[in-house]
């Protein structure tokens, strides 16, 4: 078990030390300074814009931003529903997959153009080779989207008084071509040379140890996996995602898949600090941050190395850990520490089943997608961050009598109700679609069309952590995450369309928010910093900026977090 607990310190400290580097090669992408990679990616970048009509230079403000990312978001909708809807028909479906049904398809589509990849449907039987090329450009795209509202935000912060701020075009297409692409080809010769496939055949027969003939299914696999985990998309090629042998084959893969989801996140925070010149205070936020997630990771490796207690009390021994849904490559420790990166980064790879996880580590994994401002998903880490430094410096600036400024410029009245709406929707949709579906439930409702039955029949199982389920579902939509109590019946109308609309609403708001606010605050005048000005790189704001984050999750979800896992936990004492 020491040598679990070792491997997982290992894994975190590498990745921290790697994505400092990372950062400073970011904050140069967009600063548009030189970089080693530049003689690679010059022509490609020329050529992409050549052919698109599309001019890098031209300055835009942040309303043009917004109508850029939302138009072309809508573009890739429409493409990808297209394909899902009619995938039986179209070329690259050796093993014969149907089309999706169009609640399915309208699902699938808005979690991979949102970067969730919330998928309920399994990998290797649901989508042909053709729709899993589609979902690997999206994971790539909506990354990107995520990356590029982030480098607008940081020209707002850095920028004295202006409303131009970049090209939209130019940092999108510079997070695909020169962050994502390069480090997702590193993962994906990784996967390659360690057993994940490869491949555009179809099922492939083998003779089991036990001497029984079963087809396989494979493909294109490695290119999915390494950016799912670089872009924190998540979606698994495979159903059971990394805990599938062909998607996560070895511990030394584990590693890798592990160390990708985390780089970028860890490496915008760093790239922040690079970008303003203010490295202490990239600095604070980071430590606010891995405070925040060490809280969250102690309190799951530890519930899943000591076992189930239920178990415990019929007199068998757990010498290594609760291993209910691990795989025995990893261990508990591993899966503990996994299950909340990958919640608290919003990937939502799995490589063990949450479902069947202790009730601390599915309270742990729950909070973390609730809080949703530690690390986070590529670039939307920081935006969800943003929010509550407005919301932590407005506070701070009334509790001590002082104007509440943010590097240089007035955070007034505009800027807070942004800040508070996008704060207040998160828990909003989360708690509502929770409840809504918890009525049906308690009431046993008949759905008709909506379900094929009544709705009792869509948990696997009754009580605390049947809530859990459904709280957990509508968690992971809202946070943009993707994993799931997979015990949950979600591929129906109901859970499709409520969760679609969940995710449009969780992943455009949020992003809206935080570039109007930076970009209303980059249009006021730069008031000089004086003996007057709240610091906001000093351990005092990066203390208070926790508080606020940590009052809003209690008063939002505790109540919801008592009802499920919590209970839970006591009913196993």
């Amino acid at each position: 078990m020491n040598t679990e607990l070792l491997g997982v310190i290992g894994i975190f400290i590498l990745t921290i030390i790697l994505a400092i580097p990372v950062g400073k090669y970011i904050a140069k992408v967009f600063l548009g300074n030189k970089t080693l990679l530049d003689p690679i990616f010059n022509p490609l970048e020329k050529f992409i814009f050549k052919i698109s009509g599309i001019n890098p230079a031209e300055e835009m403000n942040w309303k043009q931003h917004l109508k850029a990312l939302l138009s072309i978001n809508m573009v890739w909708f429409f493409l990808c529903f297209f394909v899902l809807l009619f995938q039986g028909s179209l070329p690259l479906n050796p093993d014969n997959n149907p089309s999706m049904s169009p609640d399915l398809a309208f699902n699938t589509t808005i979690s991979f153009v949102v970067n969730c990849n919330l998928q309920h449907y399994s990998g290797e039987s649901g989508v042909s080779y053709l729709s899993q090329m589609i979902l690997m450009f999206l994971q790539f795209v909506s990354a990107g989207v995520g990356i590029a509202a982030a480098a607008m935000v940081f020209t707002a912060m850095k920028e004295r008084t202006t409303d131009k701020l970049g090209n939209f075009y130019n940092y999108f297409v510079k997070s695909c071509t020169r962050i994502l692409l390069p480090l997702s080809a590193i993962v994906a010769i990784v996967l390659v040379f360690s057993g994940t496939p490869m491949t555009f055949e179809g099922k492939d027969a083998i003779t089991t140890l036990q001497g029984d003939q079963v087809e396989v299914s494979r493909g294109p696999a490695a290119a999915f996996i390494a950016i799912k985990h670089i872009g924190t998309n998540g979606g698994g090629f495979f159903g059971a995602n990394s805990a599938h042998p062909l998607e996560n084959p070895t511990y030394f893969t584990n590693a890798v898949e592990l160390w990708a989801q985390m780089i970028v996140p860890f490496a915008m925070i760093f790239a922040l600090g690079f970008f303003l010149n203010k490295r202490k205070f990239a600095y604070i936020i980071f430590g606010v941050m891995t405070v925040g997630f060490l809280l969250l990771v102690i309190p799951t490796i530890s519930s899943e190395i000591n076992g189930n207690p239920a178990i415990a009390k019929m007199g068998i021994a757990q010498t290594t850990g609760a291993m209910e849904g691990k795989e025995v490559r990893f261990g508990p420790a591993i899966s503990g520490f996994w299950s909340i990166a990958t919640t608290v980064i919003s990937t939502g790879s799995v490589n063990s089943m949450h479902d069947s996880a202790m009730p601390v580590s599915g309270a742990m994994q729950l909070l973390s997608m609730m809080v949703n401002a530690f690390y986070g998903g590529c670039g939307v880490g920081i935006l969800n961050y943003y929010i509550f430094i407005i919301l932590a410096v407005f506070i701070s600036g009334l509790m001590v009598g002082r104007t509440p400024e943010f590097l240089g410029k007035k955070i007034e009245a505009r800027e807070v109700k942004i800040a508070a709406f996008i704060a207040i929707l998160h828990p909003l949709l989360i708690l509502a679609g929770t409840a809504l579906a918890s009525y049906f439930a308690a009431n046993d409702t008949a759905m008709g069309y909506w379900f094929s039955g009544n709705a009792t029949g869509w948990l696997n199982n009754p009580g605390n952590h049947g809530f859990s389920e459904m709280l957990y579902e509508y968690t992971s939509s809202a946070a943009n995450n993707g994993s799931g109590f997979e015990g949950l019946g979600d591929n129906n109308p109901f859970w499709n369309i409520t969760t679609g609309i969940v995710l449009l609403l969780s992943r455009f708001i949020p992003i809206i928010g935080p570039l109007a606010i930076a970009g209303l605050l980059a249009g006021k005048k730069y008031i000089p910093e004086s003996a007057g000005t709240l610091k906001t790189d000093t351990s005092i704001f990066g203390i208070m900026t926790f508080a606020v984050i940590a009052i809003i999750a209690a008063l939002s979800f505790f109540p919801a977090l008592a009802l499920g896992p919590l209970a839970e936990y006591f009913t196993l004492k």
